[in-house]
């Protein structure tokens, strides 16, 4: 399956022969649908689901994927329960099981249906005290903790901003191009390119706007090419490569550090989270704020809305002696 996969992903650097060819004519439809994962990280941990899945049931060519019904994915969940694994890690195994069989099922690969369907995933459990949100001081800390006497200092500035005002994952603030800041009915937005190849346009914060042109008017780069990614590397600029999805990550710890944030757990998924709860905590609609983050589900977009949660409003501070 991989040297087909390969074959398919090298197709577009010369022309194929007649056996390539017949070869791509051959592909099954689980290698299709595995070369069509875009995100490398996805790619990668649903590469690992189903070869864990495969090796449970002794599953050894396409074909006998047909025969699996839903006691084959049961037995397997209550293997994965017993090794210990995590709620989430459970959950992920049996969505790239779903969507693998979806597409065989789109691909009339297989006609009972789909196994994974009626299988009870694990509760989703909450992010509260795992991604953390920061206080309304901290973050401020936070975005005033790079130098704007410097160029990286403007670069990070921008970055922080545009994390902590529209909510991004990592892998799309990384993504983001100059291009991506677009004009709709007057107003500047971001074009965010999110999970599965969804788009969703942000209204820019003002504060993020004046940050990036700040940046982009000390670095210039967007000046030498149109679609030049937005935020660029301090090195390897000639590559044309943008900052890095890690490199994102590892600048949210290294500023966090400096302005004397310690929260366990703190990443580019809890500035995510703060800016989340932000705007719930200031009477957003939660069904905006779903599309506003990318989420398919708004039980996701639940699990940040902590205003029942809050000390302030704890029956401890009601009680008078």
């Amino acid at each position: 399956m991989n040297d087909l996969i390969t074959a398919t992903e090298n197709s577009h650097e010369r022309r194929l022969t007649a056996a390539q060819f017949q070869r791509l004519a051959e592909v099954p439809a689980a290698a299709e649908w595995f070369a069509n994962l875009d995100n490398p990280r996805t790619r990668r941990a649903y590469q690992g689901d189903i070869e864990d899945f495969c090796s449970f049931l002794g599953i050894q060519s396409p074909e006998q994927f047909r025969v699996v019904t839903r006691a084959h994915v049961l037995a397997w969940r209550s293997q994965l329960e017993q090794r210990g694994l995590s709620g989430a890690t459970i959950r992920r195994k049996l969505a790239a099981l779903a969507s693998l069989y979806d597409h065989l099922l789109d691909s009339n690969a297989v006609s009972v249906g789909n196994p994974v369907h009626g299988v009870k995933r694990p509760k989703i459990e909450t992010n509260e005290g795992k991604t953390p949100a920061l206080g309304d001081h901290q973050a401020k800390a936070l975005l005033d903790a790079p130098d704007p006497a410097t160029l990286q200092g403007l670069r990070d500035r921008a970055v922080l901003a545009v994390l902590l005002y529209h909510g991004l994952r990592r892998e799309e603030a990384a993504r983001l191009s100059v291009q991506d800041m677009q004009e709709r009915r007057g107003i500047k937005h971001l074009r965010v390119h999110g999970k599965g190849g969804k788009l969703r346009y942000l209204p820019m914060h003002p504060v993020a706007l004046e940050r990036i042109h700040a940046y982009l008017e000390a670095s210039g780069h967007h000046l030498e090419q149109a679609a030049a990614p937005l935020f660029m590397p301090l090195r390897g600029k000639a590559t044309g490569a943008g900052l890095s999805a890690d490199g994102i990550y590892a600048l949210v710890g290294r500023y966090a550090k400096a302005a004397g944030i310690e929260v366990a757990g703190l990443g580019v998924h809890g500035l995510r989270a703060t800016a989340a709860t932000n705007a719930l905590e200031h009477e957003a609609d939660i069904a905006k704020v779903q599309q506003w983050l990318g989420h398919a589900n708004i039980s996701t977009t639940k699990i940040y809305d902590r205003r029942n949660s809050r000390p302030e409003d704890s029956p401890t501070f009601k009680v008078r002696y």
